[in-house]
């Protein structure tokens, strides 16, 4: 499962699996809740499904409902590209074919992380930075999706 902070929220919700899941703010694309609110909403649902979740925002979160990993990086423009968090689902379900659904969601993350830290670097607006992005993600290596840390928390 992958989705900004209320969405995840939200979803947790609907199974009734989190306390106090889905108090107030927007549900679906436009996030009014923070990536650190929906974390026991994520790791509900990761339990749940027996799979995992990753929350999209400034810092993302990713969890199996026993780990979770945060990772800082990405770019402000990311928030201005319509469609950045939606293909990142995308790409952790094209890793999910060859690993298992936690490592799927930390390597799309990673990556994305890090083609967004490249692209910015090298643009002056979001135009140009969508282009520049899916350049950067075309272009990263196995080794430099790996070497993008994470801080790592058992729950």
């Amino acid at each position: 499962i992958r989705g900004n902070a209320s969405e995840v929220i939200a979803l947790a919700a609907l199974w009734e699996v989190q306390e106090n899941a889905g108090a107030g703010g927007t549900r679906g694309v436009d996030s009014t809740d923070s990536v650190e609110s929906a974390r026991s909403a994520a790791a509900a649902l990761a339990r749940w499904t027996g799979g995992a979740v990753a929350v999209s925002g400034k810092t993302d979160l990713v969890t199996d409902g026993k780990v979770v990993a945060l990772s800082h990086g990405g770019s402000h423009f990311m928030e201005k590209v319509t469609g950045c968090g939606c293909s990142l689902g995308g790409v952790a379900a094209v890793y999910a074919a060859v690993a298992s659904p936690f490592i799927a969601a930390l390597t799309a993350t990673a990556v994305y992380n890090l083609a967004g830290r490249r692209a910015e670097e090298k643009v002056k607006g979001p135009g140009s930075f969508q282009v520049q992005f899916l350049d950067e993600l075309y272009l990263a290596t196995p080794e430099e999706i790996a070497d993008n840390p994470f801080e790592l928390e058992t729950l």
